[in-house]
């Protein structure tokens, strides 16, 4: 009798704009779910589900990417439709994270000075048409921890609440925070939104014990410190 072939699902039958390859290139890693970055290590699903249904199926069985980490290779390809091949990469990449906290803080850039801020981030906020709100989360040396992007938009309109800058903070016991965003219009001049925002953020920030050190605004090849103007807390 002839074997009738199952046909493998795969993340390309998915629409363009939901393929987590895509969305990751088009938007950044930071916007991707736990899943949907699973997803792009598994490559592939089984016969019946996609590479994002394994995943979650995946998120489920073990409750979280932290129990997924801690689960060894013979478990994760035990698991419906992982096998050993896929075992074996989210194995690798889960490694690649472990190596990576562990390495030595104090190769990472220290932030002593507006123009470092300016240095680190200048190259990302290069001919954006809208604001991009940056948040770099310090360890007490002042060595970068990571650089994470906290909202896209106009302020004003999509306000950064302190609740999504500190939730990361809170998690990687950041010492302090430099803030940062870029004005389109090319001109780095504070705006009052940008005032009362970096204020509330300051204020919050004294009540988690976590210092709000800066807020450097982009411009055309130019930037504005609020430390510096002595505009960092008007209250």
């Amino acid at each position: 009798m002839e074997r009738r072939l199952e046909r493998r699902l795969t993340i390309k039958d998915l629409p363009a704009e939901e393929r987590p390859r895509e969305r990751l290139a088009n938007n950044g890693a930071e916007h991707l779910s736990a899943s949907e970055l699973l997803a792009i290590i598994l490559r592939t699903g089984s016969s019946k589900c996609t590479a994002i249904d394994l995943a979650e199926q995946l998120l489920v069985s073990y409750q979280d990417l932290r129990g997924l980490a801690k689960a060894s290779l013979v478990e994760i390809a035990e698991c419906p439709g992982i096998g050993q091949a896929k075992a074996v990469q989210l194995k690798a990449a889960f490694e690649l994270g472990r190596r990576v906290l562990s390495g030595n803080p104090y190769e990472l850039p220290q932030i002593r000075k507006p123009e470092e801020v300016f240095a680190l981030l200048k190259a990302g906020f290069q001919d954006l048409d809208r604001e991009h709100f940056k948040v770099i989360h310090l360890n007490t040396k002042n060595h970068v921890l990571k650089i994470e992007t906290a909202a896209i938009g106009i302020l004003s309109s999509s306000p950064v609440h302190p609740r999504e800058v500190f939730k990361e903070a809170i998690r990687m016991s950041s010492a302090g925070l430099i803030l940062a965003h870029n004005h389109p219009s090319g001109d780095p001049s504070p705006s009052q939104d940008d005032l009362l925002l970096t204020t509330r953020l300051y204020q919050a920030g004294e009540l988690l014990g976590i210092q709000v050190l800066d807020h450097v605004i982009f411009g055309d090849n130019r930037y504005v410190s609020l430390k510096e103007r002595g505009q960092l807390n008007n209250s």
